[in-house]
């Protein structure tokens, strides 16, 4: 994840509403012969934003337009890309249509906002572009008989660095935004993510699914459990952010993989992993030293080390199982945020992601390969 800069943060703009701000230009074109530029679009919370106009074209029925993404300072991967709206006359009394034009996904997979073999266009920028067109033929006395196509170049390339593959969303991007605004480092993106991937494992029948820190313990969980794609969660750091969807959303059992020093801040209450928003606290990772029986002289070399994983290599050396509290207390952390709603087992895994710890109050074993055959 990019480091967040100094200072005061641009916010930046949805795919959505710069495909809303695309279909407007296009629709206004169609109906009046002039393309606005820039065109203002009115968001869901009142704000309005202007697009300037990269491409502004016309033909027999047809017009397009495209604005560049801004992402504001968000290290968003779609920053710069162009989002093209092509806008087609539809026959009488179709109404309006959405279309997955060139880099653009399609929904595969069930549980997601749209059917599958929808367009990866959600519920919301569908809302915002209907606002659009509907404004515009009321003014201009027109029926709003449109299909709508947006396209993204590059979006096919772009989206192997999402998590749209394994989504189920294949061909490309989606066209995203709840409130039309991008706000800096929120990670709103992520976690949206991992709510969408809930929602396939629900859909697909999935009783076991997987959160991990990382590629290594993802790599040891998925191998462990021989899990498919739709079982995997992209959680990274936001434990919180999955623990917390599946509470209302439930999948009946989940793992959450993670290396020691992540499942340290998680067994002391963290629901943020990340480095810059909690940190492990020595102290206390002492006192749990002592409750594991180590001696004066390792809870005073825990307190003082540099990194969890010194204190994990001083209690190997000691022949201390810290690592088996670790996950006890993890899995107690996990279960409080539950509330009961799905089992939890916690696995620790070290740097070269051999498992060194599990607990769950649940038979998760059930689930390995040797147990199904």
């Amino acid at each position: 994840m990019a480091r967040k800069p100094d200072g005061p943060l641009r916010k930046g703009w949805t795919t959505g509403a710069c495909a809303t701000a695309a279909t407007r230009a296009a629709w206004q074109a169609m109906l009046s012969g002039q393309f606005p530029n820039p065109v203002t679009i009115t968001l869901p919370r009142g704000e309005t934003p202007s697009f300037a106009l990269v491409k502004a074209e016309t033909g027999d029925g047809w017009a397009l337009a495209s604005v560049i993404k801004d992402a504001g300072d968000d290290p968003d991967v779609t920053h710069g890309a162009e989002i093209i709206a092509t806008l087609r006359r539809a026959k009488p009394g179709s109404g309006i249509s959405f279309h997955a034009g060139d880099g653009v996904g399609t929904i595969t997979k069930p549980g997601l906002p749209m059917p599958v073999g929808e367009a990866a266009i959600n519920p919301k920028p569908r809302e915002m572009m209907t606002a659009q067109i509907t404004e515009l033929a009321e003014r201009y006395d027109v029926a709003p008989d449109v299909e709508i196509e947006i396209s993204i170049p590059g979006g096919q390339e772009i989206a192997t660095k999402t998590w749209n593959p394994r989504l189920g969303i294949v061909g490309g991007l989606s066209v995203l935004g709840t409130t039309g605004i991008v706000i800096p480092f929120s990670c709103s993106a992520w976690i949206h993510s991992i709510h969408r991937g809930i929602d396939v494992a629900r859909a697909t029948g999935r009783t076991h699914v997987a959160g991990a820190t990382g590629k290594t313990s993802e790599a040891a969980i998925r191998s462990y459990y021989d899990l498919p794609d739709e079982a995997i969660l992209d959680m990274g750091d936001f434990v919180g952010g999955m623990l917390k969807y599946l509470r209302k959303h439930p999948v009946e059992h989940v793992s959450i993989a993670g290396g020691f020093a992540k499942l340290i801040k998680l067994a002391q209450g963290h629901l943020d992993l990340h480095s810059s928003r909690s940190q492990v606290d020595f102290d206390r990772l002492a006192q749990t030293v002592k409750h594991c029986g180590g001696n004066a002289m390792l809870q005073d070399a825990t307190r003082t080390a540099n990194t969890a994983k010194q204190v994990l290599e001083q209690c190997q050396a000691a022949n201390v199982d810290i690592a088996d509290t670790i996950a006890r207390q993890a899995c107690e952390s996990a279960r409080a945020t539950l509330d009961g709603a799905t089992v939890v087992e916690i696995v620790i895994t070290d740097r070269d992601g051999k498992i060194i710890a599990r607990h769950s109050p649940g038979d998760f074993d059930t689930f390995r390969p040797s147990a199904k055959n």
